[in-house]
């Protein structure tokens, strides 16, 4: 068996395992681009996520500590779905997403890899995107600095 080393998700596996929430804490800070907030609005914010599925992955969290969508009051609810559509219209322009894959993992059961803060993901898709690296290697790339790409959006929302 190949194996292919990313000790970059070392950080990951380490702070899955450090206590309190990361995206609490991200809101509770003014470092916006060290958290990769990319937009904060009423009830929630847009954040990149560190761990990315697709190049421009995002996710709409409410700033409530809230682990299911039955919990959100109706102005994040709102605020939530109002904050994807301008991700989505963002991503066209910046990235030139073609399609999104949009989803809440609500649960452990669901796949959800943070169980206890709700939010929504929102991956852009490309026709094609799927090409031999992750076909046959099981393994995905990223084309694109995070903190690069955070800027470019960043500024798409200013």
């Amino acid at each position: 068996m190949e194996r292919l080393w990313a000790p970059w998700r070392m950080e990951y596996i380490l702070k899955c395992r450090q206590p309190g929430c990361f995206l609490c804490d991200a809101f509770q800070s003014e470092a916006d681009r060290e958290h990769l907030i990319i937009k904060r609005s009423a009830a929630c914010a847009l954040i990149m996520n560190r761990y990315p599925y697709n190049n421009g992955h995002l996710m709409v969290v409410p700033y409530r500590h809230v682990d299911s969508v039955e919990d959100l009051r109706p102005e994040e609810q709102a605020d939530m779905m109002a904050l994807a559509a301008t991700a989505c219209a963002r991503l066209r322009e910046v990235v030139h997403a073609q399609g999104f894959n949009m989803g809440i993992n609500q649960g452990v059961a669901a796949g959800a890899g943070l169980k206890d803060h709700i939010h929504l993901h929102i991956v852009p898709r490309w026709e094609g995107d799927t090409n031999f690296m992750p076909v046959l290697a099981d393994v995905k790339v990223i084309p694109q600095p995070l903190l690069e790409l955070w800027e470019q959006l960043h500024n798409a929302f200013c």
